[in-house]
């Protein structure tokens, strides 16, 4: 009998990309998912190791490249799949070409999967159009300098700050003309992203305060990217946004915020806790089964997970509500209630909200109702609008707390300053308690601080602890609210208002 042997394992050496974790490549996304090891460079970015699993050991490259491959080496061959992460591409600096070099000459099986590169990418997010032919070098090693100012096309370096007066001199001095259009970034294609415009002239006073890697594009294409310049010139670029929710129900609201160029700040306001007694919840999800309810009406994606939580306590799936009709205050909701397989019978296409359910809610009808009851599972705080209403229309109401919501610890005390501070620009209110217990556990915001809030309650208790009301968008959704905010940015701006998004063309001295 031949003896199976031992599984072994592999070393994938993947490239994080430039900064923006959104162009990280399908291929490296699906390693870091399945990684057992993950050994990492210091300046990978944090939102690329969030595509790492649960379960991966994640720990920093230590030593010199030999070190680091005999380490990847003796992983592998215990059986583990371990993946080296490094900023870039792997192939494009030296030390990790010296780490490929090392693994390959034993016998462990290894991958290479490439990142974008920051020379390329970089100059995109600065509008930068490099065209067909460019030159890419890193200025902090020794350089050619008469080969590189006399090669066509547009020039990409890659230095600091330091390096900055001597690439000017040295190309100026080989022919490059003093005047010609140079564009410095730092912080390349994530959200606090800088570009300075210069010429090689004044190339270190403008650009000199920059700090950290730098990419140095010259040419012609550095002096015309001002109509390209598309991810510097967002409406809220730059931004900071307080958002009084956590960061598993910031998802959304932190996706648009970002897409508009700015960076959300969770702040929970409210714990969620399961109600102090089950007995109410157990007794909904028996009547739910047993045919007790004609609907049941959700007014809040908490509300979906509390029934939803309690089904999976008692072994039931999206089954259990058959034959029950299911509405939705709102497209939020909704949406949580989709990503169960459901689809509800009744979003408001007016204004969503319980005024806004009821107006479309239809009355109870003896003859095509089987059923007169309603359940509606909700917070231990909720008003009784949406309840009243209902009996209203005939119907019989189960109203049961689903889940309570009590105010969350004050957040740190550097939030707490910037709150009152102004260091916010502007938060995004979703719904009256969230300004409550903001205001309750840590002020209220700077009256330079763009207030926006979801819908007209949220809108009115905001009002009533006297706060200026900014931004209301007419469907109330968190992608309108944040769209809502970008549009009033973008008006205030073109009046005067504001000053231009962060993109500066020149470094500002004293």
């Amino acid at each position: 009998m031949t003896r199976a042997r031992k599984t072994t394992g592999r070393i994938a050496f993947v490239g994080s990309g430039p900064g923006d974790a959104g162009l990280l490549t399908v291929r490296a996304q699906e390693l870091l998912a399945k990684a057992e090891l993950v050994v990492t460079d210091p300046d990978v970015p944090a939102g690329v190791l969030a595509y790492a699993g649960a379960e991966a050991e994640v720990r920093p490259a230590v030593g010199e490249p030999g070190d680091v491959a005999k380490d990847l080496t003796a992983e592998a061959k215990a059986g583990r799949l371990v993946l080296r992460l490094v900023a870039g591409d792997p192939l494009t600096q030296s030390a990790v070409v010296a780490e490929v070099q090392a693994v390959s000459r034993t016998s462990a099986v290894f991958d290479i999967v490439p990142g974008v590169g920051p020379g390329t990418a970089v100059p995109a997010y600065a509008g930068v159009a490099l065209g067909g032919t460019h030159t890419e070098v890193d200025v902090r090693t020794d350089v050619d300098w008469a080969g590189l100012a006399g090669t066509p096309g547009p020039l990409v370096l890659h230095a600091t700050s330091s390096h900055l007066a001597e690439a000017a001199s040295a190309l100026v001095e080989h022919g490059q003309a003093a005047q010609t259009p140079v564009a410095v970034t730092a912080n390349g294609t994530i959200n606090t992203q800088r570009t300075v415009d210069s010429t090689l002239a004044s190339l270190s006073a403008d650009a000199g305060e920059l700090v950290g890697p730098l990419v140095v594009s010259i040419g012609a294409a550095a002096g015309n990217r001002s109509k390209l310049s598309w991810w510097e010139s967002r409406s809220l670029y730059g931004w900071k946004v307080l958002v009084p929710r956590t960061k598993e129900q910031a998802g959304d609201m932190a996706d648009r915020l970002r897409s508009h160029g700015a960076t959300s700040h969770e702040v929970p306001t409210i714990s969620v806790e399961p109600p102090r007694s089950p007995a109410q919840m157990e007794r909904a999800v028996k009547g739910l089964v047993d045919g007790r309810y004609q609907w049941i009406v959700f007014t809040s994606t908490n509300a979906v997970r509390a029934v939803w939580e309690k089904f999976a306590e008692f072994g039931l799936d999206a089954r259990a509500f058959s034959g029950v009709k299911i509405a939705c205050v709102g497209e939020s909701t909704a949406e949580k209630v989709r990503s169960f397989g459901i689809i509800p019978e009744l979003v408001p296409s007016g204004e969503q909200s319980s005024e806004g359910l009821l107006e479309e809610f239809p009355p109870y009808d003896d003859v095509l109702d089987p059923v007169d009851r309603v359940l509606l599972p909700r917070a231990d705080i909720a008003t009784e609008t949406l309840s009243a209403g209902l009996r209203d229309r005939g119907w019989e109401i189960d109203d049961v707390t689903a889940y309570r919501t009590v105010r969350a610890a004050p957040p740190p005390a550097e939030t707490r300053e910037m709150i009152k501070t102004g260091g916010f620009d502007a938060v995004c209110f979703t719904s009256s308690s969230t300004v409550r217990n903001l205001v309750g556990i840590a002020g209220k915001p700077h009256t330079r601080t763009l207030v926006a809030c979801i819908g007209p309650k949220t809108a009115e208790t905001a009002a009533e602890f006297g706060l200026r009301v900014d931004v209301q968008p007419e469907t109330p959704n968190v992608v309108t609210l944040v769209d809502a905010l970008a549009e009033h940015a973008a008006r205030l701006r073109a009046e005067g208002a504001l000053p231009p998004p962060r993109k500066a063309k020149r470094a500002r001295r004293s």
